[in-house]
């Protein structure tokens, strides 16, 4: 496989595992993050009736104000998620597809001039966008616009070359090659902190799990309900 293919296949393997960790993130919070907001702010106003009752206790009203800030934090990152566009269900050969014949047409480091390179650039962070939302309509539309642009570039025009000295032609060759080695240096380091973060671990670890077989978020979901009955029931009895 050539070295550009090589980099488009690199940065296809990389948007995906942007789209299912984003995926699995809107379903882990959907069946049992939401919940982990709900016991935290359960918590918190368990932590504030008791330090009600303990006005002069300075650890119970440390712990409130420990258990009101992690509330607040939860709910912040509840609202994030929430706030967030739907992933797409499910990422189809057809987007794949889309995807690498954009990259192949786009990609800055096809570019030969400093301008084009930004222009194409700014395509393609269109472009991961829209494969990220599932959206290949977008795609198709972005790839359209690009060829019907009167600024696009031909990067291997026969005629162009053929008036280009074989130094020259050199020099373009190694600095393309250069430019995309750094690219595929990136998307390696950038794909390798991806698959290093927690939400990424836990995404493989549950479905590893589902795969024998298990149900652990649904077996999680249940525990955390249980969790949060047994902890209206303690704050009915303090603050009754």
């Amino acid at each position: 496989m050539k070295l550009a293919e090589q980099v488009i296949s690199a940065e296809l393997e990389l948007e995906t595992a942007k789209a299912e960790t984003t995926q699995f993130q809107r379903r882990y919070y959907e069946m049992v993050g939401r919940f982990y907001a709900q016991l935290d702010e359960l918590d918190a106003q368990i932590a504030n009736a008791q330090a009600g009752l303990s006005p002069d206790d300075a650890d119970a009203q440390v712990h409130a104000q420990a258990a009101q800030e992690q509330a607040r934090k939860s709910a912040e990152e509840a609202g994030l998620i929430e706030a967030q566009p739907p992933p797409p269900l499910v990422i189809t050969p057809q987007l794949k597809q889309a995807f690498r014949r954009a990259a192949m047409m786009m990609h800055p480091d096809r570019a030969t001039t400093e301008p084009e390179r930004l222009r194409r650039h700014g395509l393609m962070i269109k472009v991961n966008l829209a494969y990220e939302r599932g959206d290949q309509e977008a795609i198709e539309k972005l790839v359209l616009e690009f060829i019907q642009d009167p600024r696009m570039q031909e990067i291997e025009d026969p005629e162009e070359i053929a008036d280009q000295g074989v130094e020259l032609r050199v020099l373009k060759t190694i600095r393309r090659t250069g430019q995309l080695r750094r690219r595929m240096d990136e998307i390696q380091q950038e794909l390798y902190e991806k698959k290093q973060s927690d939400i990424y671990k836990l995404k493989t670890t549950i479905e590893r799990a589902e795969l024998r077989g298990g149900n652990p978020l649904s077996d999680l979901a249940e525990q955390l309900l249980q969790e949060l009955s047994e902890r209206k029931i303690r704050l009915e009895e303090i603050v009754s």
